[in-house]
């Protein structure tokens, strides 16, 4: 048992460093490259095309990774009247609450993978930077992934501790 903790411990910390640094770098890339567009926009009058489509990948990849911090952290939007009114609901609400994530996170998983699959039949790309839409796609299933990795987490501390 004691392994079984030390390994889950450890992978949980390995995640939470993919997640915050992931997170880390693209805010710091968007932050960049809207700055340097702002500058070369008033300063020079010039735009950088590809900027605004790089912070539009960046906010959906940011999104979709700070769900899996939401989850981990237990900070998705949620509606705690009836757990007010009845506190002992509180770990039943929870549970169904986890269930609808790995629901969620199936879903993700399975519809973000055909699309992917869709993504590359037609092979489309971004219309500035070329990149193949499958790549940015790709979020889907992997924060579906993670959000389930997440959700075994909470239910594990939920029931071991």
């Amino acid at each position: 048992m004691y392994y079984l903790k030390k390994t889950v411990r450890s992978f949980e910390k390995a995640l939470t460093v993919f997640e915050e640094f992931t997170l880390f770098a693209s805010v710091i890339i968007a932050l960049i490259s809207l700055f340097m567009n702002v500058v070369l926009r008033y300063g020079f009058s010039y735009t950088l095309a590809w900027s605004e489509e790089l912070v539009r990948i960046v906010i959906i990849y940011t999104t979709f990774i700070g769900a899996s911090v939401a989850v981990k952290n237990s900070s998705q939007i949620k509606i705690d009247a009836v757990v007010q009114f009845f506190p002992k609901s509180e770990k039943f609400f929870e549970i169904l609450a986890l269930v609808a994530t790995v629901v969620f996170s199936i879903c993700l998983i399975k519809f973000g993978s055909q699309l992917i699959d869709l993504m590359n039949m037609t092979d489309q790309k971004t219309i500035i930077l070329k990149i193949p839409m499958s790549w940015i796609y790709m979020i889907f299933p992997v924060s579906g992934f993670l959000m389930i990795v997440r959700s075994a987490g909470r239910f594990y501390r939920l029931f071991m501790i």
